[in-house]
Formats: C-alpha cells, sequence, structure tokens
C-alpha cells in the first residue's frame, strides 16, 4: 500500500478508520480479522478481492475472519464491528446473511458519509469520528436486536480486555468461569469462531492499534497490549489488516 495519511478512532466494540491514499492501496496483502469490515468509498473508487470474487461499489461488508484484499484510490471509511456485540450479529444475521462479503447502498447514511469525508479538513476528534461511524452502522443494523454471546463468554471477554497486559491461559479463564478446558475450548469456537488464544491475540491487537492511533511508539503501543516486542506487534498488523503499520501516517 502507498503511504497515506490516516484517523483511527477506537473502541470496544466499533472503530473507524479514515484513510486517505490518492496513489492507491492496491498493493495491499490479503489478510483477515475478526471483526466485520464494512468499506465506504467516501472518495475515488473502491473494489474488495476475497476467494475468486470482486465486489466493486460504494459500500461493500466483510464478515470477520474473511481472506480478502484491498483495491482502493482516494478516501476511505473502514468501520470494524466486534461480531460478537449486539450490532455485530445484528450485521451478520441481517446485512451479510450466508454472504461473507456484500455489496450495499450507502444512499441512506449519505449525512453521516460527509461526517466522515470532512476527517482531515475540519479535523474531527476521535469521539465525533466514533459517533459518525456508529450512526452509519445503526444505518444497517437498526435496532440491533440480536443477542450477546453467552454470558460466560462475554464474562471473559470483558474481563481479558481489562487485564491485555496480563498473560490468561485457558486454564485460568475456565477456571473463572467454572467450565471444563476443553469445555470451554469447544464453547469459545462456537460463540466467536475463533479459538482462544487467537481471539486472545485478536484484543491485544485492538489495544496495541489503539495506543499506537493516540501517537505512542510501536514498541511503547507493543508493551501496552503485552506483546513481546514491537517486531511481534508489526507482524501481527501486517498479517491482520494486509500492510505495516507504519505506512500509516497518524494525525
Amino acid at each position: 500500500m502507498a503511504r497515506g495519511r490516516a484517523k483511527l478512532a477506537i473502541s470496544q466494540g466499533v472503530s473507524v478508520w479514515v484513510l486517505e491514499a490518492l496513489d492507491g492501496f492496491g498493493d495491499a496483502e490479503v489478510h483477515a480479522h475478526h471483526a466485520i469490515q464494512i468499506s465506504l468509498c467516501l472518495s475515488g473508487a473502491l473494489a474488495l478481492v476475497g476467494a475468486g470474487k470482486t465486489v466493486r461499489a460504494s459500500g461493500i461488508a466483510v464478515a470477520a475472519d474473511f481472506p480478502h484484499r484491498l483495491e482502493a484510490q482516494g478516501l476511505m471509511a473502514f468501520i470494524f464491528v466486534e461480531p460478537e456485540s449486539r450490532v455485530g450479529r445484528a450485521l451478520r444475521q441481517g446485512l451479510l446473511g450466508q454472504d461473507s462479503m456484500r455489496a450495499f447502498d450507502t444512499t441512506a447514511m449519505e449525512t453521516h458519509l460527509e461526517r466522515l469525508r470532512a476527517t482531515f479538513v475540519a479535523g474531527l476528534d476521535v469521539e465525533t469520528l466514533l459517533d459518525a461511524a456508529r450512526e452509519a452502522v445503526n444505518v444497517l443494523a437498526p435496532g440491533a436486536p440480536a443477542l450477546l454471546p453467552d454470558p460466560r463468554i462475554q464474562k471473559i471477554i470483558d474481563y481479558a480486555n481489562a487485564h491485555l497486559d496480563e498473560p490468561l491461559s485457558l486454564a485460568e479463564a475456565s477456571a473463572g468461569v467454572h467450565l471444563s478446558p476443553s469445555r470451554l475450548r469447544h464453547l469459545f469456537v462456537e460463540q466467536t469462531g475463533l479459538a482462544f488464544k487467537t481471539y486472545m491475540l485478536w484484543l491485544r491487537l485492538v489495544r496495541a492499534v489503539q495506543v499506537y492511533s493516540e501517537g505512542q511508539s510501536l514498541t511503547e503501543a507493543a508493551h501496552a497490549a503485552g506483546f513481546s516486542d514491537s517486531a511481534h506487534f508489526s507482524r501481527v498488523f501486517r498479517r491482520t489488516f494486509g500492510t505495516p503499520a507504519t505506512h500509516l501516517t497518524r494525525l
């Protein structure tokens, strides 16, 4: 991906990245992340490639953990939604259905897209960006009636989010919710789509990206999220998002 500028606003459940690269994002690598991705073309052109299929549209939804690659040029917004949240489950059931990648009409969210387009011109702050992202997602999943995950899994996720700088083993997590490690292993995959260890890595990555987006160094971001070093964080970032973290100029 050509170097571009980026504004990242990250919170638990929903995050938004506004990226601008006039030379394009065409060399992004195939990647997958444990979040539903709502891709929005604010100006220029957008296409996503996955499983031998290319989708070109102003709005494209991608299922969590689906390998894909970006081909785009101009100003883009990417909203990442945790699939275990109420909104995430509503998007999976309503917008995506059985599809792993689907185009959608962005007409109904034009007001929210205008707010996102103003990111670099008006210097929008993090909370304003998050509000615009949440409102855009609500257009796609009105009411978000879907249920949350099994409360035992939600308890583990909440605890892990609050203690990302500390190791959490499957045995410790299972004891905390009064399940055997083997039962928790199966339940965790059933509820989240990921193995326990892989999901913990995803949570640490989200935290590290948040710290990095706030202006800290790669090393500081890595340590804050429990990575062994900045090189480990950088490798996971590239494998997950298809581009090096250092290619993004943070604003």
